[in-house]
């Protein structure tokens, strides 16, 4: 008779509802964090503990940091006159690692995201950049947007092309995101 594992197979199972774990790597997660380094897996927990709890959403942008404005809207240098519209979190940190935007970030997961853009708009944006990888759906999120702001009177632009259809930002190399964000077009 085989003996479970029930704690060991929970463990698995949760590592493997993570994006971009299989049940394969998953399995080996688990079995490095209980039998080879049980130290690491206390301390992956407790920095897991302490991210969940002092990990927030930022009020003005969707951005994440541990205050009630991210870094970035808190950072009087950027320009507040540019705005970056992303579709994840995980786009800003990409964009951030590369250095070249000097603006600020909002991002629009979905339609209830609104009326928090309208207000970033209404705070002196005078040009708002669509970081969002060529797609059809993602051209018709654009143009809608982009309808719904025209009474405020803002540029907008996007970011050129140079990245892949279909390729989230995260998967492009810096040199081409900067080059896309330095040639972004008028729309």
């Amino acid at each position: 008779m085989r003996s479970r594992l029930n704690h060991f197979e929970n463990l698995v199972e949760a590592l493997s509802r993570l994006p971009a774990l299989g049940k394969k790597s998953a399995s080996n997660i688990a079995f490095y964090l209980v039998a080879k380094d049980a130290g690491a897996a206390i301390r992956l927990a407790h920095a897991i503990e302490t991210a969940v709890a002092k990990t927030r959403v930022c009020a003005r942008c969707g951005n994440i940091g541990e205050n009630e404005l991210c870094a970035v809207c808190a950072d009087e240098d950027r320009d507040r006159a540019k705005l970056c519209v992303v579709l994840s979190v995980k786009d800003i940190f990409t964009l951030e690692e590369n250095g070249a935007w000097k603006g600020l970030y909002f991002v629009y997961e979905s339609e209830d995201r609104f009326a928090a853009l309208e207000e970033m708009a209404r705070r002196g944006v005078q040009e708002v950049v669509f970081a969002f990888a060529p797609s059809v759906q993602n051209d018709a999120l654009i143009y809608y947007i982009e309808e719904r702001l025209a009474p405020f009177g803002l540029s907008f632009t996007k970011i050129a092309q140079g990245v892949p259809t279909g390729v989230s930002l995260e998967n492009v190399d810096m040199l081409s995101l900067a080059r896309a964000l330095e040639g972004r077009v008028k729309i």
